[in-house]
């Protein structure tokens, strides 16, 4: 299982950065449409972190190559939905990261009391409708557009304590990828430190 985070504001460039990496294909298939640059970020700057849960997946280099975002209904009457979106970039697909970004995302929809989960997807994103039914939720398709609806059940102790351990370990690992890219920067620097005082004696040679 990978290491899956709550992100936050501090996030933001790094959502940009890995929303922005999408070849437009996919992009069409995230937003809807083929959303530009620019589009990209305006979406980027109006994530609600307060409202919303992002969530995201390192790799070892600290690039985020998988995230998803479980948008909560700010509307009274719809309290207990949310909707859920991922992207994962194709250097890190057939993992299985969209489906545990979905399992991560339910199990907080469930302990934020949330009754319904669902996926509003053009109806060419089969991957994405694909995670939808092997979750066991329910998929309707109207032409080009297509939603998915999953009902979940109320929240558990198991639950509560399954995503605080979930959230700790993946805290750990992201402290531990932190650290470890900083060493290896920090030797690169020093190598090419060395390497341009060895060029500098040949020269002087």
């Amino acid at each position: 299982m990978a290491p899956i985070r709550a992100l936050d504001p501090s996030h933001r460039e790094r959502i940009a950065g890995h929303l922005l990496r999408l070849e437009p294909a996919d992009r069409y298939l995230r937003f809807g449409y083929a959303a530009s640059d620019e589009q990209v970020r305006r979406y980027v700057e109006q994530l609600d972190f307060e409202r919303d849960e992002i969530f995201g997946i390192y790799d070892h280099r600290l690039e985020l190559i998988a995230m998803a975002h479980l948008a909560f209904s700010g509307q009274p009457e719809h309290l207990h939905c949310a909707e859920f979106g991922v992207s994962v970039l194709p250097s890190a697909r057939g993992r299985g990261l969209g489906t545990q970004l979905f399992g991560r995302a339910v199990m907080h929809a469930r302990n934020e009391g949330v009754r319904m989960v669902f996926i509003h997807a053009l109806s060419d994103n089969q991957a994405m409708l694909k995670i939808a039914r092997n979750a066991g939720a329910s998929v309707r398709r109207d032409g080009a557009q297509s939603e998915a609806y999953l009902q979940i059940p109320p929240a558990s102790l198991d639950t509560r304590m399954a995503e605080i351990v979930e959230q700790q370990f993946a805290e750990f690992d992201y402290q531990y990828k932190t650290q470890a890219k900083q060493f290896s920067d920090f030797l690169a620097r020093l190598q090419e430190m060395r390497s341009d005082l060895r060029h500098a004696g040949m020269d002087e040679r």
